[in-house]
């Protein structure tokens, strides 16, 4: 890479016009700092645009503490992986940046390697049953949310007080409750990265196996060998296709299909005996599998599927046509299997005993870690997410009957450590007898930072700042995030104008010629034709409708192992992701050639 190629400086950050003062809105840790400019200067910063797509309000940074506080701790202190620390996280502009901080003096490495040894191999050896028990563990954080209240104070403490002799105020629940509901979102990220890492390092070292022993294989060749196995992502869509095929079962296909608001539809389906026994068992589904966002469930005005039914009822409804079309709407898991199972024996028949033995034992962990690699965040961005928010929203709503707030949403332009303060002035002025001394003073800064929240999510934000490393080696960065060496140059060449072309990484294997659709949210995904192109920022579970649809796939972020690119491969669909630019520079209508194999998006002459 050219040595004196590079990214605009953090201090060289240019705030977007009518977002002045955004940094007061942020925990000061997380804002670019000029005593630190030498590190900051020296790094490589990429904006972390799949858990933030756009300007987090304040409030909502409390996603960035907690994520990269959980992966730091168990990436470095934990498990000791051996060339890679924690990652560094910034706020620019509203947007969150993150920095590999990697391992390169090799006495530290070789150090690390016999720790990380020793713990990593532990949990390989017995991962089933830890797995068993994560999914308990992140279960009872969740409970524990959904548990807390923020009741309205009273104009007396409840006669139980005294005859009780508590000795306490019901007012300190709400103090108390906010305390448990942080600490419970933290809690909850530590145990996010007690297994991903471990996921994503069992892969690599399949993949890097694979690298040494065939050299002319590509990454997607690897990728197929752990396909076609069962994971928790594919149930939200599975549920939409068999309320699908019991909708057509009952003759509720017409309906099914109206395109009505969702609860027109339900009251329609109500008034006989087929339409209830169907809206019984969309009640089953509901909890958990419509606990999903259409994105990783990182900002408060995200919705779930239990929040807006409009959204999995597009999807029903889409299954409901392809039905009646006679067209077979499940994943070809068999036929994805038997690809698998091809590639797995044509290249072991390449190696010799002992490597083929090695083969095995390496593709065997591979396998037994992937479920967790794309399960992880069901439980984590989407459950638990989805109990923090609501109760988020209590909150807010517990402020706005104390007279503090107007609306609720407001409670989110307050970052956590200002919330603190702001309850403790509700509840202290509410004993004493008094107004709030901050209600006027917050609802004129609150009405400052919507302006400034709205010219920061107006603006597009850099894909990276700071100084390109000779190499990107973070396992997370390159699998998850699709941040490779090769894609920052791209990077640089797309800031500079320089490139015309756009790529990412060949993420599931194919060519596809074919008409583009650019769909930002999955509120747009009605919009997506049979046969079109899907491009999109990034895509999540409850976007599985549209793998049915799509001819190809192309996103903005992403690496080998994220969502769009595991789903591809088991839908058998070319796919192109961590393009950088694709929402940006391709528009609805035009024609691209897209090469799942080179990763290379190639746009064709005319539109549809």
């Amino acid at each position: 890479m050219n040595e004196t190629a590079r990214f605009d400086y953090l201090s060289e950050a240019k705030t977007p016009a009518g977002a002045e003062g955004w940094e007061r809105m942020y925990p000061y840790f997380l804002l670019p700092n000029k005593d630190l400019r030498t590190h900051e200067d020296s790094h490589l910063w990429f904006t972390d645009t799949i858990h933030w797509s756009r300007g987090c309000h304040p409030f909502d940074s409390i996603g960035a503490e907690a994520v990269y506080l959980g992966a730091g701790q168990n990436s470095a202190r934990i498990y000791a992986i051996p060339t890679s620390l924690g990652l560094d996280v910034r706020i620019v502009n509203g947007y969150v940046y993150i920095s590999p901080n990697p391992v390169v003096d090799p006495a530290e490495i070789q150090e690390r390697l016999e720790h990380f040894t020793v713990r990593a191999s532990y949990y390989y050896e017995n991962w089933e049953e830890l797995y068993e028990r994560w999914k308990l563990k992140i279960g009872s954080v969740v409970d524990a949310m959904n548990a807390l209240s923020f009741d309205p104070l009273p104009k007396f403490e409840p006669v139980e007080a005294v005859f009780e002799a508590r000795g306490r105020s019901v007012s300190w629940k709400i103090i108390e409750n906010y305390h448990k509901l942080i600490d419970s979102f933290f809690l909850v990220w530590q145990h996010h990265f007690e297994f991903i890492n471990l996921g994503y390092g069992g892969f690599l070292t399949f993949f890097q196996f694979c690298k040494n022993a065939f050299p002319s294989i590509s990454d997607q060749a690897i990728s197929r060998m752990v396909a076609g196995i069962d994971v928790l992502a594919f149930r939200p869509d599975e549920e939409l296709r068999r309320l699908a095929l019991l909708g057509h079962e009952l003759g509720l296909g017409a309906e099914l299909t109206a395109r009505r608001p969702a609860a027109q539809t339900q009251e329609r389906l109500a008034v006989n005996e087929a339409g209830r026994r169907w809206l019984d068992e969309l009640e089953r589904s509901k909890d958990p599998w419509f606990n999903y966002f259409a994105e990783y469930g990182f900002t408060h005005d995200q919705e779930t599927w239990r929040d807006n039914l409009d959204l999995p009822f597009n999807g029903i409804a889409r299954y409901v046509e392809m039905i009646e079309r006679g067209e077979d709407i499940q994943r070809p898991v068999d036929r994805i299997r038997q690809e698998r199972d091809d590639l797995v024996t044509g290249y072991r028949r390449l190696l010799g005993d002992i490597e083929a033995k090695q083969f095995d034992e390496l593709l065997a962990l591979a396998r037994r870690v992937f479920p967790h690699i794309e399960e992880h965040n069901i439980f984590v961005e989407h459950w638990a997410h989805s109990a923090f928010w609501t109760k988020m929203k209590e909150l807010g709503d517990f402020l706005v009957a104390s007279g503090f707030l107007a609306a609720r949403d407001d409670i989110f332009y307050l970052n956590r450590f200002e919330l603190d303060q702001v309850l403790f002035d509700v509840v202290e002025s509410w004993a004493i007898g008094v107004e709030p001394r901050g209600t006027a003073r917050w609802r004129r800064e609150i009405e400052q930072r919507r302006d400034i929240m709205r010219a920061l999510q107006a603006a597009t934000p850099q894909p990276a700042f700071g100084t390109p490393p000779a190499e990107v080696t973070d396992p997370l960065a390159v699998m998850n995030y699709g941040v490779t060496t090769e894609l920052v140059q791209e990077w640089l060449h797309g800031a500079s104008g320089e490139s015309t072309g756009l790529s990412g990484i060949p993420a599931s294997p194919g060519v596809v010629e074919g008409v583009v659709r650019v769909l930002r949210s999955e509120h747009d995904l009605d919009r997506l034709q049979e046969g079109e192109i899907l491009v999109a920022p990034i895509t999540a579970p409850s976007w599985g409708s549209a793998f049915s649809v799509a001819k190809g796939v192309i996103t903005d972020v992403g690496g080998m192992m994220c969502h769009a690119a595991i789903v591809c491969r088991e839908y058998g669909l070319p796919a192109v992701v961590g393009t950088g630019f694709a929402t940006t520079r391709l528009k609805t209508g035009q024609r691209v050639r897209l090469d799942g194999d080179s990763g290379v998006v190639e746009l064709l002459g005319g539109e549809a």
